[in-house]
């Protein structure tokens, strides 16, 4: 077994570089027919979803397999290998194993524990089945690690740890309510009709929503979704053409897009023009987390000049949220400095260009309130001989954000939402890279460690297998050739012993075989038994170097086996 995988995810690279190395179903296609027709390659399956692009292989080679599957991907991704090379990672063998299978258990996911990914592993097997791309080794691999998922979830509380991207989506959406009653009575517009476009509808119309309306660039494929959910469902669901996607927006509360598009489906502008015409107002910016901008001019002091005051207001006025009465103006004077201060601000004026205003009264206010504050700071700098230094800075100002009027979650590769949008007021937009970093922090349930247990245990019990099954065209060959002795020597003997009735003849040739075969039966066992044990690859070397197997009669077996598996194999 030479199995090599060699991809990345949201775990090895930054969803900027996940989103350009981003393939679609031909590329996938593409990618595993050059894997194959490559030098060191026999088998190949590209593993793609949301947020990982893999490539497996069966490799002669394990450094040329290496430097060839990345280049391959590389040229695929259109991306540079250089810059792609970073963010690559590379298992082998058993490593490899244990990744494909971690994988199927939903450990490896974005959402630890969601069954979604069983699904995207079987189709990567189909799709390689049907480019005949995928042989005996990864036919084995594919099947297994969707036995090793089942399992997992079936055995566990997996399912407890996490769940689907769409459910984590909405959960974020919603900001801590509860999705059925935040759902209750809104409108959605789901972008698309693939599997995570469709598996986002019926969860929206489980949660209630009051309609879903589907947009898709084949208009047959939203009419199908839009059928499903109203019949199995029970939704109010109906179909739209991609050009009427402008108009349903600015109906919608609820936008969930992924598309397979490479560019923006849906830009910063066009939800502007989609909010200004439900609300009548311009959908303006607000700056990142709420906060006042760096750059953004301080209020004028409610001083009118500098003369007499012992801070250097020059120096510190810069400072975000600073004033000149609070603790951190004051921090570490004396008690004489303090007291000098004390007089300025007492003695200080409002600017002559506030006056009669409201901002004006609020400076005179606020400099009564912090007299107080003053005090305190005299009383505790006559008795320590200088203010404490170590002082918390002043809360920097809040700006209130408006309650979202569209929620929009994004969950393409790469995106089809511009992340311009989430600066919109009145937005609110989860996409993979904010869902990314909102899992980051997601608790891990007890399960995880049982689950990793059975992976564990699988990777053994299939190392296991694939040794032994190594093993097994050298033993047929070495029954084949005994087998063929045998017949040899009767034949030699009904010349010798041509007086030799049936019944005898019989008794013989079972004899004989009764022979041979108690003389095979312990060597083919052990040998067996020996050979799915770590290491054990040898011992098939071993039994041909014995019995001078002829290595093409070897081989031939092998390809006899291979062959009869693949008509075994369900389709």
């Amino acid at each position: 077994m030479s199995l090599l995988v060699v991809g990345l995810s949201h775990r090895s690279a930054p969803v900027s570089v996940l989103e350009r190395a981003a393939l679609s179903t031909d590329a996938q296609i593409k990618l595993a027919q050059d894997t194959v027709a490559a030098e060191p390659a026999a088998e190949a399956a590209v593993l793609g979803t949301c947020n990982r692009i893999e490539l497996y292989a069966d490799v002669d080679k394990f450094h040329a397999g290496v430097a060839e599957l990345s280049t391959l991907l590389a040229q695929h991704c259109g991306v540079g290998l250089e810059e792609l090379t970073p963010y690559l990672y590379v298992h082998y063998e058993d490593r490899a194993v244990h990744h494909l299978f971690s994988v199927a258990c939903g450990l490896d996911s974005m959402v630890v524990g969601e069954g979604q990914i069983l699904g995207q592993i079987k189709d990567s097997l189909a799709r390689a089945q049907e480019l005949h791309t995928a042989g005996r080794l990864l036919n084995d691999l594919f099947q297994q690690a969707l036995r090793v998922g089942k399992r997992a979830h079936s055995e566990t509380g997996i399912d407890r740890a996490g769940q689907s991207l769409v459910t984590f989506g909405l959960e974020q959406l919603s900001a801590g309510q509860d999705v059925e009653a935040w759902a209750e009575g809104r409108r959605a517009l789901v972008i698309g009709a693939g599997s995570m476009s469709s598996l986002a509808a019926a969860t929206l119309a489980r949660a209630g929503v009051a309609e879903i309306v589907v947009a898709n660039r084949t208009f047959e494929r939203a009419e199908r979704l839009a059928r499903i959910l109203t019949d199995a469902e029970g939704a109010l669901a109906r179909a739209v053409r991609m050009d009427a996607v402008p108009a349903e927006l600015t109906r919608a509360d609820v936008v969930v897009s992924c598309t397979g598009a490479t560019g923006l489906v849906l830009t910063a502008d066009a939800l502007a023009d989609a909010l200004k015409d439900r609300t009548g107002e311009v959908a303006t910016e607000v700056a990142d987390g709420g906060r006042t901008p760096a750059e953004a001019p301080l209020p004028p002091t409610t001083v009118g000049t500098e003369e007499n005051c012992p801070l250097d207001l020059a120096a510190v006025q810069g400072a975000s949220g600073f004033s000149v009465h609070g603790e951190a103006a004051v921090a570490g004077l004396d008690a004489a400095a303090l007291e000098q201060h004390a007089a300025w601000v007492a003695g200080g004026t409002v600017d002559r260009r506030e006056q009669g205003t409201g901002r004006a009264l609020k400076a005179v206010e606020d400099t009564r309130a912090e007299a107080g504050l003053i005090d305190a700071l005299a009383q505790t700098a006559a008795t320590a001989g200088r203010v404490p230094e170590h002082r918390r800075p002043e809360p920097v100002a809040e700006i209130p954000r408006p309650a979202p009027a569209v929620f929009l979650l994004d969950l393409a590769m790469p995106r089809d939402i511009d992340a311009a949008a989430h600066r919109l007021a009145g937005v609110r937009l989860v996409d993979i890279e904010s869902l990314a970093e909102a899992s980051a922090d997601a608790p891990m349930a007890a399960d995880v460690d049982q689950v990793r247990r059975i992976v564990s245990d699988e990777v053994a019990a299939f190392g296991a297998a694939q040794r032994a099954q190594h093993i097994t065209p050298t033993v047929v060959a070495l029954r084949t050739m005994a087998a063929d002795v045998v017949a040899a020597e009767i034949a030699r003997l009904d010349g010798r012993l041509p007086g030799l009735d049936a019944r005898q003849r019989g008794e013989i040739r079972q004899a004989v075989h009764r022979v041979v075969d108690k003389l095979l039966h312990a060597p083919t066992v052990r040998v067996k038994q020996l050979a799915a044990e770590p290491g054990g690859a040898g011992y098939a070397d071993a039994l041909r170097t014995l019995f001078d197997l002829d290595p093409e009669t070897v081989a031939a077996v092998s390809r006899a086996v291979d062959n009869t598996d693949e008509k075994d194999r369900p389709a």
